[in-house]
């Protein structure tokens, strides 16, 4: 084995963190017998010699050794080979991803090119692989097949050969899902594909098949969906617990099917087999002309929930130990998650579902609400987590649904309670279902009030956090508690900040605790969360405290510190009268990022136009974008009074910096009532980038109502009948997006209806 490996100039070659010197002791490791060494080894292949799914000149290097690996049966845990082999050619450039590659990236993506190359040219010994006496190599092996082989004809010939021989349910699952690949990406074989996940899942012998092939029709051929997939899968799911596997009535139909499939019919068209030479396949090209993959949405991840203690090898796949590689501890998680589960795959199973099932929201609403329903707790984590997903992604109607994450606050098993609490935490006003599940999680433990963590500042719970998200009253005592704690919570402030007037028996509290704070290196991060709290609350009285904090501020992090403070002095208004003579002395140094917070404080504090004028004209001048857009916001708090620097406003419409645009924009509408201009562009930025829509929709919403057949008009009736989220993301998502997508349509509805304050007439 790897013969000529030390032939190979390996320190010539570099990977992620440096010459690649190191990477024969990684591939030898990867033959090692000793399951740690094997581990690490693996992990060091994905975590530089193919980090982040890149390609290097080692990479390429590294095939010809990874392919005598997995052939070789005295080698252990080889289906991770195949499936770091599958991710180093699964790798597809589409003609758009081709016309987008700059200079610095031809190298890159040659590289990928000829990593796909290799790979495919080699891809024949997974047909040989896929009845290998290893079941985790023959779990791997069916995906690389659909990824890499160049046949796809073959490959479905072969999957459904297989299929009814296969002992072992997880497998079988693999095939089903390697079918599903091969649909989507050659998409002239999907009618064919669909026929047979339709029978599949119709008359496969077990619901855990049946559901994997409603799974991937739903990804491939949702068409061919049946109309009430949701009492389908709610059945499937119900078989599941109460069958043991590899049993369950198989029908009249599949009477004589063999186990894991189901026989040929007559109907079925037929395909040729895995024994056709491939120069020889009969082979419309069309049919193996790769076509893009359909999308993916965001879906939950998957946390620890160890229910029960985990076992410490899986059955079937090689032994594996606990080690501290990024690969051991991921595989750790996935057996905590696991461990008691009959059907460990049932979750990804439902997950891929949901993903095929797309922008039916009501299908998924249905199919998440049985979930909640069910007896099994895992199946309701899962299902929570899922909640999460769909609502980040999706606008629909999700009372039912919520409560019922809801109900899931009071139960014993705490992971359960938890999930669903962080999931109630992201949802802000659509969360009211369950205020008063949240209400009573909160009042039978006030343990839990406020986190500790290893490092950093404490901070709230998700359930303190997601009830004063709702602006519910019942979040105060614990706000006060967290108040009286030696370091305050770093999110007080924004917790304040939502529950309003409610909140407002805090200031005292707030006041007291910032007037305590020592104004050394670490007064930020004590004075920021006290400082948003009494901004939010406009608690001019808590004027000397803030006017301390802003004359002391020290040099680490000052800057941020001051401006912190000058937004509270601004938010308190003519309260804070006693902080003008401090502010007109900020003022007196025009062209800082500090004037122009100062004068916008001075102005409302004082309503001194004349002062303040100068200091924010010269702030659109300034040579930073961020200090020009300060400047443009606060011009747009004066409105009228501001009229002299329209001019200059207007000139900024065509800046490179679409952020300082739309501010200039929104500042031109405010300073000279003019619309035209204002809405051309506000709409221009819209288009172009969804994450600045909330920001024109507030100036819109002000300026309506826009008459029927206006343009403005027809872009808010768009983004109202979208179903999909506008900051809907594929693999990640922000805390605050489901707060801020509605917020959006509340404004698209406010400027439509006209309740702003002016007029486009």
């Amino acid at each position: 084995m790897f013969s000529g490996i030390d032939e190979v100039d390996w320190a010539s070659m570099e990977h992620a963190y440096g010459p690649a010197d190191d990477v024969p002791e990684l591939l030898r490791g990867l033959a090692s017998a000793d399951p740690a060494e094997r581990e690490a080894a693996l992990d060091g292949m994905y975590g530089a010699v193919h980090h982040q799914g890149d390609v290097y000149a080692c990479t390429l290097a590294c095939i010809p050794f990874l392919f005598e690996l997995v052939v070789d049966p005295g080698v252990q845990d080889r289906g991770g080979v195949v499936e770091l082999l599958t991710s180093i050619g699964g790798f597809d450039l589409d003609e758009d991803d081709e016309a987008a590659i700059d200079e610095d990236e031809i190298e890159g993506a040659a590289n990928y090119a000829m990593a796909a190359a290799a790979v495919t040219a080699g891809a024949g010994v997974f047909f040989e692989l896929i009845a290998d006496e290893d079941p985790g190599v023959r779990l791997a092996a069916p995906l690389a097949l659909a990824t890499l082989h160049r046949h796809p004809v073959r490959v479905l010939a072969l999957l459904r050969e297989r299929l009814p021989v296969e002992p072992d349910e997880e497998v079988r699952l693999a095939l089903v899902e390697a079918a599903g690949r091969v649909a989507l990406r050659h998409r002239p074989l999907a009618e064919r594909v669909g026929k047979w996940l339709g029978l599949l899942a119709s008359r496969a012998d077990s619901p855990g098949l049946r559901l994997a092939a409603l799974a991937q029709l739903a990804r491939c051929s949702p068409d061919g969906l049946p109309g009430d997939v949701v009492p389908v899968v709610s059945a499937l799911l119900r078989e599941m617990r109460s069958v043991p596997e590899e049993s369950g009535d198989r029908g009249d139909e599949c009477e004589h099917a063999p186990p894991g499939g189901i026989a040929a019919r007559e109907d079925d068209e037929p395909e040729p087999g895995p024994d056709t030479a491939p120069d020889a396949e009969p082979v419309d090209p069309e049919l193996v002309k790769p076509s893009e993959q359909a999308g993916s949405e965001t879906v939950e991840a998957v946390q620890a929930v160890d229910l029960d203690p985990p076992a410490s090898v899986e059955t079937g796949r090689g032994e594996h130990v606990a080690t501290p590689t990024l690969v051991g501890q991921l595989r750790s998680l996935s057996t905590q998650e696991n461990a008691g589960r009959d059907t460990p795959w049932a979750a990804d199973l439902l997950r891929t579902l949901h993903v095929g099932l797309d922008d039916r929201v009501g299908d998924r609403t249905a199919l998440l609400a049985d979930q909640l329903r069910s007896p099994d707790r895992r199946q309701r984590i899962d299902a929570v987590r899922m909640s999460g997903g769909l609502i980040r992604a999706w606008r629909g109607p999700y009372e039912e649904l919520v409560a019922l994450v809801g109900e899931q606050l009071s139960d014993p098993e705490p992971r359960l309670a938890e999930a669903a609490s962080h999931v109630l935490e992201e949802l802000f006003g659509l969360a009211a279902p369950a205020a008063d599940a949240l209400a009573a999680r909160l009042a039978a433990d006030p343990g839990s009030w406020v986190k500790a963590w290893a490092s950093g500042p404490p901070g709230l719970s998700s359930t303190v956090k997601a009830l004063a998200r709702l602006g519910d009253a019942r979040a105060v005592p614990a706000l006060a508690a967290a108040l009286e704690l030696e370091q305050v919570a770093h999110d007080v402030g924004f917790a304040v900040g939502h529950l309003g007037a409610a909140a407002r028996p805090l200031a005292g509290a707030l006041r007291r605790r910032l007037a305590e704070v020592e104004l050394d290196e670490g007064a930020y991060d004590r004075a920021s969360p006290l400082l948003a709290g009494l901004t939010a609350l406009r608690a001019g009285e808590a004027a000397p405290e803030v006017l301390r904090v802003l004359r002391g501020a020290p040099e680490y992090r000052g800057e941020w510190l001051r401006t912190a403070a000058l937004r509270a002095l601004g938010a308190f208004g003519p309260a804070a009268r006693e902080a003008v003579p401090e502010l007109r002395a900020l003022v007196s140094r025009p062209g800082t990022a500090s004037a122009t917070e100062a004068a916008e404080a001075l102005w409302a504090v004082s309503g001194d136009a004349d002062a303040v004028l100068p200091v924010l004209i010269e702030g659109l001048q300034s040579d930073q974008v961020h200090d020009r857009r300060a400047a443009a916001v606060a011009l747009a708090a004066l409105g009228p009074r501001a009229a002299v620097a329209a001019p200059r406003l207007r000139g900024l419409l065509a800046h490179e910096e679409l952020w300082l645009r739309v501010d200039a924009a929104i500042a031109l509408w405010e300073v000279s009532g003019r619309t035209r201009e204002t809405v051309a562009a506000l709409l221009t930025a819209w288009e172009q980038n969804r994450h600045v829509r909330v920001r024109v929709a507030e100036c819109l919403a002000r300026m309506g109502p826009f008459p029927e057949g206006s343009a403005a008009a027809h872009v808010l009736r768009s983004e109202l009948a979208s179903v999909r989220r506008h900051n809907a993301m594929d693999g990640g998502y922000g805390s605050h997006d489901i707060h801020e997508d509605e917020k959006l349509l509340a404004l698209c509805r406010q400027a439509l209806r006209g309740t702003g304050k002016g007029s486009t007439s």
